[in-house]
Formats: C-alpha cells, structure tokens, sequence
C-alpha cells in the first residue's frame, strides 16, 4: 500500500486533482492497464506508438484507484468521471511517477541499496535479498530503468525495512537519474566490462556512467565495488567510505570447494569471517556473493547471519537454470543476456561438470548474438568462439547474424531455426549452454526443446 493521502499524493506527484474519488490509500503503481486491478493507481505514460492516458478510462472502470495522465485526458474524465475514482493531471506523468516514488522512498525511513554493473546485476540483487535479515523489498526482474525503478520503490510495503534496487544504464546521466529517485545508501557495483561500447565508445566512459551511482549515494554512503575495477578509482574520493570484494579486497574467500551442487567458502570480511555453504556451483556466482557479503558488511549485518541464510538464495529465471531433458541432457537456460563477460563465465562453467549435474558427454555452446558492442563487435564474437574451443565445447551453434563470427560448426538466422537445428544434434548425455542477448529470443528455443524431449527435472 502506498500510505499516503490522495491529497498528499497530488502534492509529491507535481499533479493536479481533477477529480475526487475514494478516501482509501492506493495498493501500487502500474502503467499497462491490462494489468491494473482493485486499487492501483494507473499512470497514463505517452508511448511510442500510443498514449497512456487513453487506456485510463478501462483501467479506472476495472476498480483501479486513480490515474494520473496529461490535462486533455484529464479534462475527459472529470467531465464524465468514474464513480469512486481519483484523477491527477500532470504535464509529464513520468516525471510524476518518479516524484511519487522518491516522497515514498523518503516516506519508508528504510535503507537502500543500488546495484549496477556490467553484468551479475540480477544475481548480486537475489543473493542480497537472502542474506539480508531484515523486511527486503527487492526490484523484481528487470524492473531497473527509469520506469521499472519507480514501480519498485512504489510497490513496497510500509514495512520494509530495505529496499534492493537494480539500476541499468544505457548512456550518461541515466543512473545519476535513478539515484535522485533512490536515495541510495549503499552503492554496490559487480564489475566494469564491455557493455554498451556502441552508446559510450570505451570503457572508461562505461566505467564514468556506472559511477553516477556513487556520486548519488546520500550522505555518507558506502560503496561496494570489485577489487580489481580500477577504472573505478577516479570516483572513489574521500567522503566515500569504500568496500572491495574479490582477490586483493576487503571481501574475499579464503577457501572455496565445489562439489555435488554446492560451493563451501570460507569468507574473510572486516567485521569476521563466516562459512557459507552456497546452493551453487559457478565460479562467476561466488564473485557474486562476494559483492552481496560486501553489502551485508556494509549494513552492519553479522558476518555469521549471512553464512546462516545463505541456503535460501534462489535466482531469477532465464539466469543459469539446469534443466534435464530426456536422455540424461542437460541444458543450461542462461539466455536471460549476454555480453563478452558473462559469456566467458558461462563457458567455464559449461566446461566443468556443472556442479555434477553433467554426464559424460558432449559440452554444445549454442551462442546467440552479444549486442551493443560497437564496431569491435565481430571481434568480440571471434574470441567469444575461440574461448569456447579452448575449454573443449563443441560444437558450436550460432544464432543471429553476428552469430557468425563465432566461426561456429552449425548456424542459424534465428531462435526458431536454432531450435530445430540443435534438436537434430543433442545426443544422450550432453550438456548444452543456451546464452544471448535477450533480443534474439533464446528462452523461445529452451521451450522448443523441452516441448520436444520433456523436461526431467529442474535445478
């Protein structure tokens, strides 16, 4: 529930109200009017190719709370209005969104978290929202642009204790931007690498945009980052209080072993040492729990409390999942994204035994396209496949254009092609890795493939 007003949600919102409805406190937000129901607040944002606004009526008729869309729409509702509704008009229903939901961030008192990088976002984000004690409220999926970032923050209880906030990036100054709305305590960035080369050309400018997170933290915040991003040391100065996790850090582990599906670490810390026992096998994840240990340090949760509950860490979908098909296959759906970073972790990983999931088989790599690249993006491509040769993968499948330039043994054009090609290959005990960036569709050729040899079981 958002706990305020309707009077105090047109004050923060920079809206006007037109008309009155319910004296009821709205549930959430939502901007797809599919998707309001009983006491959502709706906001009509302009889109590509429609506006908002004219879906406010439907959502106001199918219970929601309220709407907040431009003056015209306004005008229209207030003229014949929704029995019980309230509506806002705002010149720029965006820009009221994130108003509303940085007064409500302001109005929890909790702490906040900001978690940025090149890639590990999502997982860092999961593995925090376990090993934190408190009431966590936590960005679900994707939500961590200037639209999804808001919807979070206005969709936490009142209770919550900590918000965990993803922050993507795309140019300059969008991250700067969800910090005015987050109010970050703790900043937390997994890595620096070769995302979005196309939008910013070079990695110190990578390296300047995820910054912005920093410069954002309120007062004096901590900021969790990896040891070895030394691009980064430019914006750590001498108000910023500074964790480092990995080798050479503040964080690291001192001892870690993988076997039958778990990974036992001994982590070293500045507030002690704890002994995790991990429901996973992938070296790139432990990097991972490194930087969300750090976080935990950062707010003062004992180092102990963090090894009791690492147990219950789950992540989210499309991010390493081990399916069994029949025949003893395996296939590991990892085609949430891709980028040259990711991509080499997930190869490694392929490469091993998969934590013991893997029989005695083949190791497939079907690689979709990585995006955003720039103009050394074949290039990229060129070293991605010959990592993969180099760990002894094979074959390998292409998918998309760009695709080719993994030199691989098999190609297809898109996720439909792929999923018949691949299908005609899988052998009895294989191990197959489906990776891309989230345009090409791979999680369609995972659902073909498990349609066509039935999924076993899931881990």
């Amino acid at each position: 529930m958002i706990d305020l007003a309707p009077e105090r949600i047109a004050s923060e919102a920079g809206a006007e109200v037109v008309a009155e409805g319910s004296r009821e406190r709205p549930e959430r937000a939502v901007i797809d009017s599919r998707e309001a129901g009983e006491g959502d607040l709706f906001f009509g944002l302009p889109g590509a190719t429609a506006d908002g606004g004219s879906f406010a009526r439907t959502a106001l008729e199918g219970g929601a709370w309220g709407a907040v869309v431009t003056p015209g729409y306004g005008e229209g509702l207030a003229s014949e209005p929704v029995a019980g509704a309230w509506v806002f008009a705002a010149d720029d229903p965006l820009a009221a969104l994130q108003r509303l939901a940085r007064a409500w961030r302001r109005e929890l008192g909790c702490r906040v978290v900001g978690i940025t990088g090149s890639t590990g976002k999502t997982s860092v984000k999961d593995i925090t929202k376990a090993l934190l004690p408190q009431r966590v409220h936590a960005s679900p999926e994707n939500f961590n642009t200037e639209i999804g970032l808001p919807l979070t923050v206005l969709a936490a209880p009142p209770e919550t204790e900590v918000l965990v906030l993803e922050m993507a990036m795309r140019g300059m100054g969008q991250i700067a931007e969800l910090c005015e709305i987050a109010e970050p305590d703790v900043a937390a960035i997994t890595n620096i690498g070769p995302v979005h080369l196309e939008l910013l050309g070079t990695l110190e400018a990578i390296a300047e945009a995820k910054a912005e997170i920093i410069a954002g933290l309120r007062g004096e915040g901590t900021a969790v980052v990896p040891a070895d991003a030394e691009a980064l040391a430019p914006h750590l100065h001498g108000r910023i209080d500074t964790l480092a996790f990995g080798p050479g850090g503040d964080v690291f582990a001192r001892e870690a072993k993988v076997a039958a599906g778990h990974t036992a670490a001994v982590i070293e810390t500045p507030a002690g040492e704890g002994r995790f026992d991990f429901l996973f096998t992938e070296a790139h994840n432990l990097v991972n729990a490194l930087c969300a240990v750090g976080i935990g340090v950062a707010m003062d949760v004992p180092v102990e409390e963090m090894a009791r509950r690492a147990s219950g860490i789950t992540f989210s979908r499309l991010r390493g999942e081990l399916i069994e098909l029949a025949g003893g296959i395996v296939l590991v759906n990892d085609c949430y994204n891709a980028n040259p970073i990711s991509m080499r972790a997930a190869l490694e990983h392929l490469a091993g035994d998969l934590g013991g999931a893997a029989g005695g088989g083949r190791r497939i790599a079907v690689l979709g396209e990585m995006k955003e690249l720039g103009p050394d993006a074949a290039g990229y491509h060129r070293e991605i496949g010959s990592r993969a040769r180099s760990l002894g993968v094979g074959p390998v499948v292409g998918v998309g254009e760009l695709g080719r330039d993994y030199a691989p043994d098999e190609w297809a054009p898109d996720a439909e092609a792929a999923a018949q090609l691949v299908d005609g290959i899988l052998e009895e005990g294989d191990a197959v890795l489906v990776k891309g960036s989230r345009s090409v569709g791979l999680e369609r050729l995972t659902a073909e493939l498990v349609a066509r040899r039935g999924a076993g079981a899931t881990g």
